[in-house]
Order: structure tokens, then C-alpha cells, then sequence
């Protein structure tokens, strides 16, 4: 099975406060850019320990901006051509439709009903014009299908507990509060979970 090196995007100013950004289009800030540099000395780091180069893997993101900004970022710092990996809208991060753009404090203001449903099936529930984790953990599983070397991944939050829950390292529903931080490295192999930081 294909070893993947995830990382999550950097930080945007809607991590900041708080909003859900689902599908909706964010930039990095100024620690977001830092974050993608510091995972990209990780990724040297990891490997050199496998005696492999930069160039010996595939590499991927999420077509959302803040996702293809790290990429971007990574693949400078490691030395390869910026603007060589793929994209794939697999990769997108979980859509919250009609909540995307709110705090949790004001979609419990306008309708506390939704979110205590949420909270009661946090994989299976989905927001107004939005999905689930269970229809994310579906795309995800589907992209892993046709990978075939190990591969370097640019995604989201949502990604990483799909794969989670895909790879069993969680049951579904702890993997949908798994948290998942900006500036580490997660590798998944043989089923398992390692982070470095």
C-alpha cells in the first residue's frame, strides 16, 4: 500500500477565528507560509532517513487555494518545480454549504436544532447544501484507490480524519473530532499513524 505524507494546509485567517472554511476560498497568512516551510524541512528530514529523494514521489493537493498555496510553498523549499503536482477535487475539504463563513457561536444563535443533530452523528450529519464525513471518507477513498507510489498530499482537516477512518485508526465517529494542526507532517503506512514535528 502507497505510503502518504499528509499535511494539512497552513493557517488562514479563518482558522484565526474560528470559521468554518469548508470549500470556501482562503489564503495563507504570514504563519500559514511559515507552517508550509516548516513541514517542508520535516519532509527533507523524513526523507533523508529513508535514503529517498524529493523527486522519488507523487505529489498532490486539494485544488482549494489555501491547499495549493502550501504546495506551492513545499515543493519551492524542497527544490522542485513549483508548479509540477497534480491537483484533484477529491481532496477538497468537507463542504459546510450554507454554514461555510460561520463561527459554531452564530450557527448555534440562528439554529441550535442543526447543530444539536450534528452533535449527535457528527460523521453521518450534514449541514444545509453541505456534506458529511461519511460522503467525504467516500471521495478520499476513491482518490487512495488509484494511487500508486507513495505520495506527498497537501488537504484539509476533513481529509485527515477520512483517511483515519478509511485506514481504521479511528472508529468513524472519534476520527470526525480527531484534531488535525498545521505545520507537522502525518504519515500513513501499513495502517497506522505517525506525526512529526
Amino acid at each position: 500500500m502507497p505510503i502518504l505524507y499528509f499535511l494539512r494546509h497552513g493557517e488562514t485567517d479563518f482558522n484565526v477565528t474560528h470559521r468554518l472554511q469548508g470549500q470556501y476560498e482562503t489564503s495563507l497568512n504570514a504563519r500559514g507560509r511559515e507552517q508550509a516551510k516548516v513541514c517542508a524541512d520535516l519532509l527533507r528530514d523524513l526523507f533523508a532517513r529513508e535514503r529517498r529523494r524529493a523527486e522519488d514521489y507523487d505529489y498532490v493537493s486539494s485544488p482549494l487555494q489555501r491547499a495549493r498555496q502550501t504546495m506551492l510553498v513545499v515543493r519551492t523549499t524542497l527544490g522542485l518545480d513549483p508548479a509540477a503536482s497534480c491537483l484533484d477535487d477529491r481532496l477538497k475539504e468537507i463542504s459546510y454549504g450554507a454554514w461555510e463563513g460561520s463561527t459554531l457561536a452564530e450557527i448555534q444563535a440562528r439554529d441550535p436544532q442543526a447543530l444539536a443533530l450534528r452533535e449527535q452523528d457528527k460523521w453521518g450529519f450534514k449541514p444545509p447544501g453541505g456534506e458529511s464525513y461519511r460522503d467525504v471518507a467516500r471521495r478520499v477513498a476513491s482518490w487512495y484507490a488509484a494511487v500508486t507510489r507513495d505520495t506527498v498530499m497537501v488537504a484539509h482537516g476533513g481529509v485527515a480524519r477520512a483517511l483515519m477512518a478509511n485506514f481504521c485508526i479511528l472508529p468513524e465517529e472519534e476520527a470526525a473530532y480527531a484534531e488535525i494542526a498545521h505545520g507537522l507532517v502525518y504519515v500513513f503506512a501499513g495502517g497506522r499513524l505517525a506525526r512529526y514535528a
